[in-house]
């Protein structure tokens, strides 16, 4: 597995992974229009472009393709998402270590990020707290999620 930054060229490979990680990791804390809500088939190509080349953002890449990706915009952690089928490798440990590395880096003191149902018990375990649940709305459908920081 290799730690890089992202590239233009990944975002295909980006937008695969975030649907499959999405479809395929959350089922059991969303139902399925919810799912199709927070990552739909054809997300909005140029947003994701330019959120992805603006922010800090690295890729882990594998010998099948991407197999992790997240970004830090600020003194926010973005998007942290991993292929299902690369789940329980440490790979969204690495990410987040280099992602808080970048944040110290730059002089941030309290690191936040908005995290799913899903991934909540992750970002619990590195030590982030809850600051509030949250209803976002996407499209017709209200997901949960959880507003978290840490102390870095």
């Amino acid at each position: 597995m290799l730690l890089r930054l992202y590239r233009s060229k990944d975002l295909d490979g980006v937008l695969d992974l975030f649907y499959r990680a999405v479809h395929g990791c959350c089922a059991r804390d969303y139902t399925q229009a919810q799912l199709d809500a927070w990552a739909p088939q054809n997300p909005d190509r140029s947003r994701w472009q330019k959120t992805l080349t603006q922010h800090y953002s690295l890729v882990v890449e594998g010998e099948g393709g991407l197999a992790a990706f997240g970004d830090l915009d600020g003194s926010y952690l973005d998007r942290l998402y991993v292929h299902p089928d690369c789940r329980g490798q440490g790979l969204a440990a690495l990410l987040v270590d280099a992602l808080e590395a970048r944040a110290l880096q730059g002089g941030v003191k309290v690191l936040r990020t908005d995290a799913s149902i899903t991934a909540l018990p992750f970002f619990l375990a590195r030590g982030y707290r809850v600051v509030r649940e949250q209803q976002v709305k996407r499209g017709e459908q209200t997901l949960t999620n959880y507003a978290l920081e840490r102390e870095l």
